[in-house]
């Protein structure tokens, strides 16, 4: 992914009110961030925990989604819709969108089941286990880098629509 900056990542959010951009706290590690590890950026609010925050380039361009967190934590592990990794080192929780346009303001959102830190890409990036011998480990972790970023522009375009 391509390095961001503040204003950038500001700049792109399509569901969120103005007052709702200038309140965002970026991570104190913004500025360490390692962008060639990264499909999408997301990163949780310091200052509202339950706000999230997802950046994915879709044709060379920024597009940003603010999400919040449920209070209810799934009863059962639950798998990330974006990463589908099987072997998490982090919980995943529900994040609702509200949608984008007049549609977001009517009041509809749309759901997905997230790793908590937005850990996806490194998840990604980790070997498979292997599920039988011959199975191509290398093969597996580059589909599953390209899934993630497929997973995470759809729900962008989705939140957008």
């Amino acid at each position: 992914m391509l390095p961001l900056t503040e204003s950038q990542i500001r700049g792109s959010l399509i569901n969120a009110s103005r007052k709702e951009v200038k309140d965002i706290t970026l991570p104190s590690d913004f500025d360490d961030v390692d962008w060639d590890r990264l499909d999408y950026y997301g990163f949780r609010d310091r200052k509202a925990p339950r706000r999230g925050y997802v950046v994915v380039r879709i044709d060379d361009k920024p597009v940003g989604v603010m999400l919040r967190k449920s209070e209810v934590k799934p009863n059962n592990r639950a798998q990330c819709s974006w990463c589908r990794d099987v072997t998490l080192p982090c919980d995943v929780v529900f994040f609702s969108a509200r949608r984008a346009g007049s549609a977001g303001k009517k009041g509809d959102t749309l759901g997905t089941l997230v790793c908590e830190d937005f850990s996806c890409s490194e998840n990604v990036r980790r070997l498979p286990p292997l599920p039988y011998e011959g199975y191509d480990l290398e093969a597996a972790r580059d589909r599953r880098i390209v899934e993630l970023y497929e997973h995470v522009v759809g729900f962008a375009e989705a939140v957008a629509a």
